[in-house]
């Protein structure tokens, strides 16, 4: 699926989530279902678990994830001792 399509299913709202990116149709932010993915839980787990979820929403939070830092330049959260 190309990009655009799947970044069509993520949506920005300020009435919905405090305006957080969601997955159309749902409330289900990008953040909470990529925590959902970095705590351990499948797509499969995800999507067992949120009715009318399908993969390709999965794959939209985490294009989006990646378009959202293509930019970004990090500071370190910590130094790192010698």
């Amino acid at each position: 699926m190309e990009d655009k399509t799947l970044l069509e299913r993520i949506t920005v709202n300020p009435k919905v989530m405090v305006g957080k990116p969601v997955i159309k149709g749902t409330r289900l932010t990008v953040e909470f279902i990529l925590n959902l993915l970095a705590h351990g839980a499948t797509a499969a787990e995800i999507i067992g678990e949120y009715k009318g979820l399908t993969q390709e929403d999965i794959q939209a939070c985490i294009l989006f994830a990646t378009k959202s830092l293509e930019n970004t330049i990090f500071m370190p959260l910590a130094v790192e001792k010698a």
